[in-house]
Order: structure tokens, then C-alpha cells, then sequence
């Protein structure tokens, strides 16, 4: 038989328990069995993203403007940034309701425009595998920027134990969130009480993404993966139907980075991180 000993800090605070069995530590369980707050983490993640704050909060103030120049009340932006926190679609939305777009229709184009993310969590399977309850959590708020970072994210870090990785990126989709909640509702409250002229609003969310974009690219230092990404979207705007040019360029952008990568792996001739 065994018995449980709880870890506890110097402030009184559970941060592991001990399992012992026949009179030491039984290796099967390890020595920390739960998540325990590290400020040091949580203060990294900020600095991370830093990026995304200062971008989230331009465009989450464009996105409250043009939802109250639409005729919309200000706590909408705010329900909207908690329980949809989909960027591009909440702008998309605000367009949908003032035209009086049917349920279904929006849905069907919510879908189109959000599909990209079907790329982002198959690529995001490996890295999230092992977060444990924080992985709900991390599936819905992988944003495009937020992406940005978590896939940047190099295996050998500051935070190499599991613990800490995952918490480090929670941190970071947390954070990320709280940026664009707080950016949208400054600009749905400056919007109830201030008029302004919202043409290139909706610019801000594209700006953010080239920012991103370039970023990433000194990052990784792979641009051929982002000039065939670019291509295959300027195809896809010329050559197919509007509705399916950005689901079809993502697809084959992502199809011909794979052969790319895996032909330059093969070959000898690919980074290795």
C-alpha cells in the first residue's frame, strides 16, 4: 500500500503531491502531478507577444468602431471577442448583419473564410499533444497571429520542461485573447461616444498580417515557403470563383510546401532547427 504527500510552498500552496509506495517514491508517477503558476513564465509569454498586443490592439479598436458606426451597442464587441474571437470573421460578421444576411448563409460563409485554420490545427497536432486540460483552450483560441507565434516557438527554449512549455503557451493565447477584448471594447466605447469616419478601418487587420508575415520570415528563415503561399493566392483571385480562391490557394500553398520541405530534406539540402 501507499500513501499521498502533497508539496506545498512557502506559502501554504499545493504545487505537487509525492506518491509513495512500499516505502519511497513510486516512479511511475512524476514528482509534480499539477500546474502550478510560474510569474516568470506568464511575464515571458507577455513579452512574446508583444507584436500581437500592439497590433491587436489597433485593429480590435478598428473593429469596435465599425461595429458601433454600424448601429451596434458597444457590449456586442465585447461578447463577440469572448465567445467568437475570430478576427477577420468578426469583421466579416458585422458586414453579414448589416446587409441582413440569412443564419445559414453566414455560417456557410464563416466556414469559407475561416477554413485556413484546418492548416493551422493539423500542424498544430504535434506541439499541442501532452498540454492536457489547457488544450481545449489553446484549439480555440488559435487565431492566425497567435499561430504566428506557437509555430515560431523553437523547441529548444527558455522552457524546455513540459510544464512550463505548455503553460508558456497558454500564457500566450490567453494573452492574445485579452488584447483583442480589450482593443475592441476601447473601440466600440470610443465609437458610442465619439463620431468618426470609418473608411480603411477594415485595413488593419491586413497590415497586422504583413507584419506578422515579415516577422515570421526573419524568424524562420525560409521565405520560398511565403513566395509560393503568395503566388498561389494571386492565382487563386485571378483564376477561380472569389468564394473558393482563399480556401483552393491555401490548400495548394500548403501542398507544395510539403513536397518543397520534403524534397529538401531528402536531398540534404533543408535547415534543421
Amino acid at each position: 500500500m501507499g500513501y499521498v504527500n502533497s508539496l506545498v510552498n512557502e506559502r501554504g500552496i499545493v504545487v505537487g503531491k509525492e506518491i509513495y509506495y512500499n516505502g519511497g517514491v513510486n516512479p511511475r508517477f512524476p514528482i509534480k502531478s499539477s500546474v502550478s503558476f510560474k510569474p516568470a513564465v506568464l511575464l515571458a509569454a507577455f513579452k512574446y507577444s508583444v507584436p500581437v498586443l500592439l497590433g491587436y490592439l489597433a485593429i480590435g479598436i478598428g473593429f469596435g468602431l465599425l461595429l458601433t458606426g454600424a448601429g451596434y451597442p458597444w457590449w456586442l464587441a465585447l461578447l463577440m471577442s469572448l465567445w467568437m474571437y475570430a478576427g477577420a470573421g468578426q469583421y466579416i460578421a458585422v458586414g453579414l448583419f448589416a446587409a441582413g444576411t440569412s443564419l445559414v448563409q453566414a455560417c456557410l460563409i464563416q466556414l469559407a473564410v475561416n477554413a485556413r485554420h484546418i492548416a493551422y490545427g493539423l500542424s498544430m497536432l504535434k506541439r499541442f499533444d501532452g498540454t492536457g486540460p489547457f488544450k481545449p483552450y489553446l484549439v480555440f483560441s488559435l487565431t492566425d497571429e497567435t499561430f504566428a507565434l506557437l509555430s515560431s516557438l523553437p523547441e529548444k527554449s527558455d522552457f524546455s520542461r513540459a510544464e512550463e512549455r505548455r503553460f508558456f503557451m497558454f500564457c500566450v493565447s490567453v494573452l492574445d485573447q485579452c488584447y483583442w477584448t480589450l482593443g475592441s471594447i476601447a473601440g466600440a466605447v470610443a465609437g458610442t461616444l465619439i463620431p468618426f469616419d470609418m473608411n480603411g478601418i477594415s485595413f488593419a487587420l491586413t497590415a497586422l498580417f504583413v507584419v506578422l508575415m515579415i516577422e515570421q520570415i526573419q524568424r524562420v528563415k525560409r521565405p520560398g515557403i511565403f513566395i509560393v503561399s503568395g503566388v498561389m493566392a494571386l492565382l487563386g483571385v485571378f483564376f477561380l470563383p472569389g468564394e473558393f480562391s482563399l480556401l483552393a490557394a491555401l490548400v495548394l500553398a500548403f501542398l507544395l510546401s510539403f513536397f518543397i520541405e520534403r524534397k529538401m530534406k531528402f536531398s540534404g539540402g533543408g535547415e534543421h532547427e
